[in-house]
Protein backbone atom coordinates (compact mmCIF):
# COMPACT_ATOMS: atom_id res chain seq x y z
CA UNK A 1 0.00 0.00 0.00
CA UNK A 2 1.32 3.41 -0.97
CA UNK A 3 -0.35 6.58 0.33
CA UNK A 4 0.46 10.14 -0.62
CA UNK A 5 0.50 12.57 2.29
CA UNK A 6 0.84 16.31 1.79
CA UNK A 7 2.82 17.92 4.60
CA UNK A 8 2.27 21.59 5.43
CA UNK A 9 4.60 22.30 8.39
CA UNK A 10 3.63 25.98 8.37
CA UNK A 11 4.90 28.51 10.90
CA UNK A 12 6.10 28.72 14.48
CA UNK A 13 6.11 25.33 16.17
CA UNK A 14 4.44 23.73 13.15
CA UNK A 15 7.60 22.24 11.62
CA UNK A 16 8.67 20.81 14.99
CA UNK A 17 5.44 18.96 15.63
CA UNK A 18 5.05 17.75 12.04
CA UNK A 19 8.55 16.27 12.35
CA UNK A 20 7.37 14.21 15.33
CA UNK A 21 4.31 13.11 13.38
CA UNK A 22 6.51 11.78 10.60
CA UNK A 23 8.43 9.70 13.15
CA UNK A 24 5.16 8.10 14.22
CA UNK A 25 4.05 7.51 10.63
CA UNK A 26 7.38 5.89 9.85
CA UNK A 27 6.87 3.55 12.82
CA UNK A 28 3.41 2.67 11.48
CA UNK A 29 4.92 2.12 8.02
CA UNK A 30 7.45 -0.34 9.41
CA UNK A 31 4.87 -2.28 11.40
CA UNK A 32 2.24 -2.54 8.66
CA UNK A 33 4.57 -2.85 5.67
CA UNK A 34 3.07 0.15 3.93
CA UNK A 35 4.61 3.22 2.32
CA UNK A 36 3.82 6.84 3.01
CA UNK A 37 4.99 9.21 0.30
CA UNK A 38 5.49 12.70 1.75
CA UNK A 39 5.35 15.95 -0.19
CA UNK A 40 6.27 19.07 1.78
CA UNK A 41 4.40 22.24 0.84
CA UNK A 42 4.26 25.86 2.00
CA UNK A 43 1.25 27.73 3.34
CA UNK A 44 0.73 30.60 5.78
CA UNK A 45 3.47 32.99 6.82
CA UNK A 46 6.32 31.02 5.28
CA UNK A 47 4.43 30.99 1.97
CA UNK A 48 3.99 34.77 2.18
CA UNK A 49 7.74 35.16 2.68
CA UNK A 50 8.58 32.82 -0.20
CA UNK A 51 5.84 33.54 -2.74
CA UNK A 52 4.00 36.67 -1.61
CA UNK A 53 0.77 34.74 -1.05
CA UNK A 54 -0.45 32.65 1.93
CA UNK A 55 -1.77 29.83 -0.28
CA UNK A 56 0.09 29.18 -3.54
CA UNK A 57 -1.78 27.37 -6.30
CA UNK A 58 0.97 24.75 -6.29
CA UNK A 59 0.05 23.86 -2.71
CA UNK A 60 -3.65 23.54 -3.54
CA UNK A 61 -2.90 21.29 -6.52
CA UNK A 62 -0.58 19.00 -4.56
CA UNK A 63 -3.06 18.69 -1.69
CA UNK A 64 -5.85 17.69 -4.08
CA UNK A 65 -3.59 14.98 -5.53
CA UNK A 66 -2.87 13.52 -2.07
CA UNK A 67 -4.72 10.98 0.06
CA UNK A 68 -4.53 13.20 3.14
CA UNK A 69 -3.06 16.51 4.30
CA UNK A 70 -1.18 17.01 7.57
CA UNK A 71 -0.91 20.62 8.75
CA UNK A 72 1.28 21.95 11.58
CA UNK A 73 0.14 25.52 12.28
CA UNK A 74 0.09 28.90 10.55
CA UNK A 75 0.42 32.49 11.65
CA UNK A 76 2.51 34.68 13.89
CA UNK A 77 2.98 38.28 14.90
CA UNK A 78 5.44 38.82 12.04
CA UNK A 79 2.49 39.01 9.64
CA UNK A 80 -0.10 40.65 11.91
CA UNK A 81 -0.14 43.98 10.07
CA UNK A 82 -0.87 42.57 6.62
CA UNK A 83 -4.33 43.07 5.07
CA UNK A 84 -6.81 40.27 5.78
CA UNK A 85 -6.56 38.57 2.39
CA UNK A 86 -2.77 38.30 2.74
CA UNK A 87 -2.55 37.15 6.35
CA UNK A 88 -1.46 33.54 7.04
CA UNK A 89 -4.96 32.67 8.26
CA UNK A 90 -6.30 33.41 4.78
CA UNK A 91 -4.28 30.43 3.59
CA UNK A 92 -5.93 28.20 6.18
CA UNK A 93 -9.42 29.31 5.21
CA UNK A 94 -8.49 28.96 1.55
CA UNK A 95 -7.21 25.38 1.76
CA UNK A 96 -10.33 24.33 3.65
CA UNK A 97 -12.49 25.85 0.93
CA UNK A 98 -10.37 24.42 -1.90
CA UNK A 99 -10.59 20.88 -0.48
CA UNK A 100 -14.30 21.22 0.35
CA UNK A 101 -13.74 20.00 3.91
CA UNK A 102 -16.94 21.24 5.51
CA UNK A 103 -16.98 19.05 8.65
CA UNK A 104 -14.41 19.70 11.37
CA UNK A 105 -14.22 16.89 13.96
CA UNK A 106 -12.63 17.95 17.26
CA UNK A 107 -12.60 15.28 19.97
CA UNK A 108 -11.96 16.47 23.52
CA UNK A 109 -10.81 13.39 25.44
CA UNK A 110 -9.38 13.53 28.93
CA UNK A 111 -6.67 10.92 29.35
CA UNK A 112 -7.01 9.51 32.87
CA UNK A 113 -3.30 10.17 33.45
CA UNK A 114 -3.93 13.91 32.99
CA UNK A 115 -6.88 14.26 35.31
CA UNK A 116 -4.99 16.61 37.61
CA UNK A 117 -3.84 18.72 34.65
CA UNK A 118 -7.44 19.69 33.84
CA UNK A 119 -8.72 23.01 35.12
CA UNK A 120 -11.91 21.44 36.48
CA UNK A 121 -12.59 19.92 39.89
CA UNK A 122 -11.97 16.20 40.19
CA UNK A 123 -15.61 15.49 41.03
CA UNK A 124 -16.65 17.07 37.71
CA UNK A 125 -14.13 14.91 35.87
CA UNK A 126 -15.15 11.67 37.57
CA UNK A 127 -15.82 8.98 34.97
CA UNK A 128 -13.82 10.74 32.27
CA UNK A 129 -14.66 13.14 29.47
CA UNK A 130 -15.15 12.26 25.81
CA UNK A 131 -16.88 14.98 23.77
CA UNK A 132 -16.89 15.24 19.98
CA UNK A 133 -17.44 18.77 18.67
CA UNK A 134 -18.45 18.83 15.00
CA UNK A 135 -18.01 22.28 13.55
CA UNK A 136 -19.23 23.48 10.16
CA UNK A 137 -16.01 24.69 8.58
CA UNK A 138 -16.45 26.50 5.26
CA UNK A 139 -19.52 28.65 5.78
CA UNK A 140 -20.82 31.23 8.22
CA UNK A 141 -19.26 34.47 9.34
CA UNK A 142 -15.67 33.51 8.48
CA UNK A 143 -16.59 33.17 4.80
CA UNK A 144 -19.42 35.72 4.58
CA UNK A 145 -19.27 39.19 3.07
CA UNK A 146 -16.76 41.46 4.82
CA UNK A 147 -16.60 45.19 4.38
CA UNK A 148 -15.35 48.38 5.98
CA UNK A 149 -16.47 51.87 5.03
CA UNK A 150 -15.76 55.39 6.19
CA UNK A 151 -18.48 57.11 8.13
CA UNK A 152 -18.71 60.39 9.96
CA UNK A 153 -16.49 60.15 13.00
CA UNK A 154 -14.66 56.98 11.99
CA UNK A 155 -15.35 53.71 10.21
CA UNK A 156 -18.02 51.01 10.08
CA UNK A 157 -17.29 47.33 9.48
CA UNK A 158 -19.38 44.21 9.12
CA UNK A 159 -19.06 40.45 8.62
CA UNK A 160 -22.08 38.50 7.37
CA UNK A 161 -23.07 35.14 8.87
CA UNK A 162 -24.98 33.28 6.16
CA UNK A 163 -25.99 29.62 5.83
CA UNK A 164 -28.03 27.66 3.30
CA UNK A 165 -30.23 24.66 3.96
CA UNK A 166 -27.78 22.46 2.03
CA UNK A 167 -24.80 23.52 4.13
CA UNK A 168 -26.67 22.76 7.34
CA UNK A 169 -28.08 19.45 6.11
CA UNK A 170 -24.75 17.94 5.12
CA UNK A 171 -22.99 18.74 8.40
CA UNK A 172 -26.03 17.62 10.39
CA UNK A 173 -26.18 14.23 8.71
CA UNK A 174 -22.44 13.76 9.25
CA UNK A 175 -22.95 14.56 12.94
CA UNK A 176 -25.83 12.10 13.29
CA UNK A 177 -23.84 9.30 11.65
CA UNK A 178 -21.01 9.88 14.11
CA UNK A 179 -23.43 10.07 17.05
CA UNK A 180 -24.82 6.68 16.03
CA UNK A 181 -21.37 5.17 16.46
CA UNK A 182 -20.90 6.74 19.89
CA UNK A 183 -23.45 7.22 22.68
CA UNK A 184 -26.36 8.19 20.41
CA UNK A 185 -26.76 11.69 21.80
CA UNK A 186 -26.53 14.91 19.78
CA UNK A 187 -26.69 18.51 20.97
CA UNK A 188 -27.15 21.28 18.40
CA UNK A 189 -25.72 24.60 19.59
CA UNK A 190 -27.06 27.86 18.22
CA UNK A 191 -28.33 31.34 19.14
CA UNK A 192 -31.84 30.93 17.79
CA UNK A 193 -33.32 33.43 20.24
CA UNK A 194 -31.42 36.21 18.43
CA UNK A 195 -30.00 35.14 15.06
CA UNK A 196 -32.05 34.30 11.97
CA UNK A 197 -29.30 32.01 10.68
CA UNK A 198 -29.54 30.05 13.95
CA UNK A 199 -33.29 29.72 13.55
CA UNK A 200 -32.70 28.12 10.15
CA UNK A 201 -30.13 25.80 11.74
CA UNK A 202 -32.62 24.71 14.38
CA UNK A 203 -35.39 24.11 11.84
CA UNK A 204 -33.16 22.03 9.59
CA UNK A 205 -31.61 19.98 12.39
CA UNK A 206 -34.93 19.21 14.03
CA UNK A 207 -36.36 18.26 10.63
CA UNK A 208 -33.54 15.78 10.04
CA UNK A 209 -33.72 14.41 13.58
CA UNK A 210 -36.76 12.32 12.60
CA UNK A 211 -34.50 10.30 10.30
CA UNK A 212 -32.43 9.27 13.34
CA UNK A 213 -34.96 8.18 15.96
CA UNK A 214 -32.28 6.16 17.78
CA UNK A 215 -30.30 9.34 18.54
CA UNK A 216 -31.41 11.63 21.36
CA UNK A 217 -31.48 15.21 20.06
CA UNK A 218 -31.53 18.46 22.00
CA UNK A 219 -30.78 22.11 21.29
CA UNK A 220 -28.86 24.59 23.43
CA UNK A 221 -28.00 28.28 23.13
CA UNK A 222 -24.29 28.87 22.68
CA UNK A 223 -23.88 30.97 25.83
CA UNK A 224 -25.47 28.21 27.90
CA UNK A 225 -23.38 25.57 26.12
CA UNK A 226 -20.21 27.45 27.03
CA UNK A 227 -21.27 27.42 30.67
CA UNK A 228 -22.41 23.79 30.66
CA UNK A 229 -19.11 22.57 29.16
CA UNK A 230 -17.46 23.74 32.35
CA UNK A 231 -20.27 22.95 34.77
CA UNK A 232 -21.12 19.44 33.55
CA UNK A 233 -19.18 18.32 30.44
CA UNK A 234 -20.30 14.70 30.79
CA UNK A 235 -23.80 15.66 29.63
CA UNK A 236 -22.42 16.07 26.10
CA UNK A 237 -21.50 13.39 23.58
CA UNK A 238 -21.67 14.95 20.08
CA UNK A 239 -22.06 18.71 19.64
CA UNK A 240 -22.83 20.09 16.18
CA UNK A 241 -22.69 23.80 15.50
CA UNK A 242 -21.80 26.54 13.06
CA UNK A 243 -18.30 27.77 12.27
CA UNK A 244 -17.59 30.53 14.80
CA UNK A 245 -19.43 28.89 17.71
CA UNK A 246 -17.54 25.65 17.07
CA UNK A 247 -14.23 27.46 16.93
CA UNK A 248 -14.81 29.03 20.35
CA UNK A 249 -16.36 26.00 22.08
CA UNK A 250 -13.65 23.60 20.92
CA UNK A 251 -10.94 25.87 22.30
CA UNK A 252 -12.84 26.01 25.57
CA UNK A 253 -13.07 22.21 25.55
CA UNK A 254 -9.29 22.02 25.39
CA UNK A 255 -9.15 23.24 28.97
CA UNK A 256 -11.14 20.16 30.02
CA UNK A 257 -8.27 18.01 28.75
CA UNK A 258 -5.52 20.08 30.34
CA UNK A 259 -4.03 21.80 27.29
CA UNK A 260 -4.59 22.91 23.70
CA UNK A 261 -1.60 20.70 22.99
CA UNK A 262 -3.77 17.62 23.53
CA UNK A 263 -6.55 18.33 21.01
CA UNK A 264 -6.41 16.95 17.46
CA UNK A 265 -8.82 17.65 14.63
CA UNK A 266 -9.96 16.20 11.33
CA UNK A 267 -11.60 18.21 8.56
CA UNK A 268 -13.61 16.08 6.16
CA UNK A 269 -15.61 16.61 2.98
CA UNK A 270 -17.56 14.30 0.72
CA UNK A 271 -14.61 12.13 -0.31
CA UNK A 272 -11.85 10.35 1.60
CA UNK A 273 -9.32 13.18 1.58
CA UNK A 274 -9.11 15.09 4.84
CA UNK A 275 -7.12 17.90 6.41
CA UNK A 276 -5.63 16.94 9.77
CA UNK A 277 -4.20 19.43 12.25
CA UNK A 278 -3.83 20.13 15.96
CA UNK A 279 -6.16 22.91 17.05
CA UNK A 280 -3.44 24.92 18.79
CA UNK A 281 -1.78 27.87 17.09
CA UNK A 282 1.75 28.42 15.87
CA UNK A 283 3.04 29.60 19.29
CA UNK A 284 5.94 31.66 17.88
CA UNK A 285 7.07 32.52 21.42
CA UNK A 286 8.29 28.93 21.95
CA UNK A 287 9.22 28.02 18.36
CA UNK A 288 12.58 26.31 18.06
CA UNK A 289 12.89 25.74 21.80
CA UNK A 290 11.89 22.05 21.97
CA UNK A 291 8.93 22.96 24.21
CA UNK A 292 5.86 22.34 22.04
CA UNK A 293 3.56 19.43 22.83
CA UNK A 294 3.37 17.18 19.72
CA UNK A 295 0.56 14.96 21.05
CA UNK A 296 -2.27 16.87 19.35
CA UNK A 297 -0.49 16.55 16.00
CA UNK A 298 0.20 12.86 16.60
CA UNK A 299 -3.41 12.23 17.60
CA UNK A 300 -4.46 14.08 14.44
CA UNK A 301 -2.44 11.48 12.52
CA UNK A 302 -4.42 8.75 14.28
CA UNK A 303 -7.58 10.41 12.97
CA UNK A 304 -6.02 10.58 9.50
CA UNK A 305 -5.32 6.86 9.54
CA UNK A 306 -8.85 6.17 10.73
CA UNK A 307 -10.88 8.45 8.46
CA UNK A 308 -8.84 8.89 5.26
CA UNK A 309 -6.52 5.89 5.01
CA UNK A 310 -8.79 3.14 6.40
CA UNK A 311 -6.15 1.96 8.89
CA UNK A 312 -8.15 1.56 12.10
CA UNK A 313 -5.66 -0.78 13.76
CA UNK A 314 -2.81 1.66 13.20
CA UNK A 315 -4.91 4.52 14.54
CA UNK A 316 -5.57 2.53 17.71
CA UNK A 317 -1.84 1.74 17.96
CA UNK A 318 -1.04 5.46 18.08
CA UNK A 319 -3.67 6.16 20.72
CA UNK A 320 -2.34 3.32 22.87
CA UNK A 321 1.24 4.54 22.38
CA UNK A 322 0.28 8.01 23.64
CA UNK A 323 -1.39 6.46 26.67
CA UNK A 324 1.68 4.29 27.39
CA UNK A 325 4.00 7.29 27.27
CA UNK A 326 1.75 9.21 29.65
CA UNK A 327 1.73 6.14 31.92
CA UNK A 328 5.51 6.37 32.05
CA UNK A 329 5.19 9.88 33.40
CA UNK A 330 6.50 11.81 30.41
CA UNK A 331 5.06 15.33 30.20
CA UNK A 332 5.73 18.38 28.07
CA UNK A 333 5.65 21.73 29.88
CA UNK A 334 1.98 22.48 29.13
CA UNK A 335 0.78 19.31 30.91
CA UNK A 336 3.55 19.03 33.49
CA UNK A 337 2.53 17.71 36.91
CA UNK A 338 4.44 17.29 40.13
CA UNK A 339 6.49 14.10 40.19
CA UNK A 340 6.40 13.63 36.41
CA UNK A 341 9.30 13.66 33.94
CA UNK A 342 9.52 16.92 31.95
CA UNK A 343 10.47 16.21 28.32
CA UNK A 344 10.74 18.25 25.17
CA UNK A 345 9.09 17.97 21.78
CA UNK A 346 11.72 15.62 20.36
CA UNK A 347 11.77 13.17 23.24
CA UNK A 348 7.99 13.02 23.41
CA UNK A 349 7.84 12.26 19.69
CA UNK A 350 10.56 9.64 19.95
CA UNK A 351 8.88 7.95 22.91
CA UNK A 352 5.50 7.70 21.18
CA UNK A 353 7.06 6.35 17.98
CA UNK A 354 8.99 3.73 20.00
CA UNK A 355 5.73 2.51 21.53
CA UNK A 356 4.04 1.76 18.21
CA UNK A 357 4.01 -1.99 18.62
Amino acid sequence: MNKKIALIPGDGVGPEIVKQGIKVLDAVSAKYNCTFEYKELVMGGIAIDKTGHPLPEKTIKACKESDAVLLGAVGGWKWDNLPGHLRPEAGLLGIRKALGVYANLRPAILFPQLKSASFLREDVLEGGIDVMIIRELIGGIYFGEKKRVDIEGGEKAWDVMAYSTHEIERITRRAYEIARKRSKKLTMVDKANVLESSRLWREVVMGISGEYPDVETNCMYVDNAAMQLIRNPKQFDVIVTENMFGDILSDEASMLTGSLGMLPSASMGEGQIGLYEPIHGSAPDIAGQDKANPIAAIMSIAMMLRYSLDMEAAASDIERAVSKVLDKGYRTADIMQEGMDLVGTERMGDSIAENIC
